[in-house]
């Protein structure tokens, strides 16, 4: 929503998560599909080191865990012509998500973190964009040099486009015959926590508006590098404007 996109979040929220549904809703989130269910609340236990804001996250599954393949396909009769579904792997049901996708011709964009068993062996032919960091993506395909998971990738998952995110040493993008470099912006980090999914965020909303790639990955790449200067997770995100004045 911070990057300007239209979003639709379905999950489920346990005990002590309805804080987590109002904060999506007042930033425009539509929150209809959040369920409210009756288990603990899935959440994250996040340890940042002072020196480097670098992150190390447990989590407990919780409500997180609480969506049942009818759900998943009741997500997905909510889908209408044009929309993207992006799938993380925090959740339950991703590897059924995946087929139901495939089946519908819906486009999928997945986060495959944490990467379990069950979704390093799926097919991911259904997946228009894998956006994994570099250990994942050695999870995943053995390699870590960009070319040669993207080898790995191309030749799995033919349709399949690759973003590769690499910390300080910035991302790559392969789709087709084409591949994109995007340097990493130097900032001093606070906290890394959320940078990921803040980079994510601001690249599909460029995808969505039609944007060239360069122009998608200068967003994520400007977004995240603001996000990790700020303490947090949600409230370090930045909003559209401010990224867009940090580029002008």
């Amino acid at each position: 929503m911070r990057a300007g996109a239209t979003v639709l979040h379905a999950g489920a929220v346990g005990a002590g998560g309805l804080v987590l549904k109002d904060l999506l809703a007042q930033n425009g989130c539509d929150v209809h599909l959040i369920d409210e269910v009756d288990v603990e609340q899935g959440c994250a236990f996040i340890q940042v080191d002072a020196c480097t804001g670098e992150n190390a996250i447990v989590l407990f599954a919780g409500s997180n865990h609480a969506l049942t393949d009818q759900r998943v396909d009741e997500f997905l009769d909510c889908v209408t012509p044009g929309d993207v579904v992006l799938l993380q792997n925090e959740v339950s049901g991703v590897t059924h998500a995946l087929a139901a996708c495939a089946e519908r011709g819906i486009p999928c964009i997945l986060n495959p973190a944490p990467i379990s068993h069950d979704l390093a062996a799926a097919d991911l032919s259904a997946v228009s964009w894998l956006v994994v960091n570099e250990v994942e993506a050695a999870q995943l395909t053995g390699e870590r040099e960009p070319d040669a998971v993207w080898a790995k990738v191309s030749k799995r998952w033919p349709n399949t486009s690759l973003l590769l995110t690499r910390g300080k040493q910035g991302s790559v993008a392969y789709t087709g015959d084409e591949r994109y470099l995007q340097p990493a912006l130097s900032v001093q980090a606070v906290d890394t926590t959320g940078a990921g999914d803040t980079f994510l965020g601001y690249f599909i909303a460029g995808l969505e508006e039609g944007l060239p790639l360069p122009r998608c990955l200068s967003l994520a790449t400007c977004a995240s590098a603001i996000c990790v200067t700020r303490a947090g997770a949600a409230q370090a995100i930045p909003w559209r404007d401010e990224v867009e004045a940090k580029l002008a």
